[in-house]
């Protein structure tokens, strides 16, 4: 899996009750055609990252068809899910300086 691309945007808490910042990452990815994600509609990530005082964490993702904005019941491996929280972190930390 790689990511190519991605789009984030601060979630807002307008009533204050949540501790710390919800981020929510769109990533576009793309699969090898012999990977079990593969899609020729093409595939993003969508990624609810909280950043509280334990760090930077990934609450839950959706894995999306591009074309059909379908959501579809898949679960990524352990190494993915490494992959777009190790990425998320990132981009984080590049947005934050």
């Amino acid at each position: 899996m790689e990511i190519t691309d991605h789009t984030l945007e601060l979630i807002e808490d307008p009533f204050g009750i949540l501790s710390g910042n919800r981020f929510e990452f769109f990533l576009h990815i793309e699969v090898p055609e012999d990977d079990e994600l593969f899609s020729e509609k093409g595939l993003k990530v969508k990624v609810l990252i909280i950043e509280d005082e334990n760090g930077i964490h990934m609450s839950h993702y959706h894995i999306i068809e591009n074309t059909t904005e379908k959501v579809l019941d898949l679960e990524l491996e352990e190494d993915e899910e490494q992959l777009i929280l190790d990425y998320c972190r990132e981009q984080l930390k590049e947005d934050q300086e």
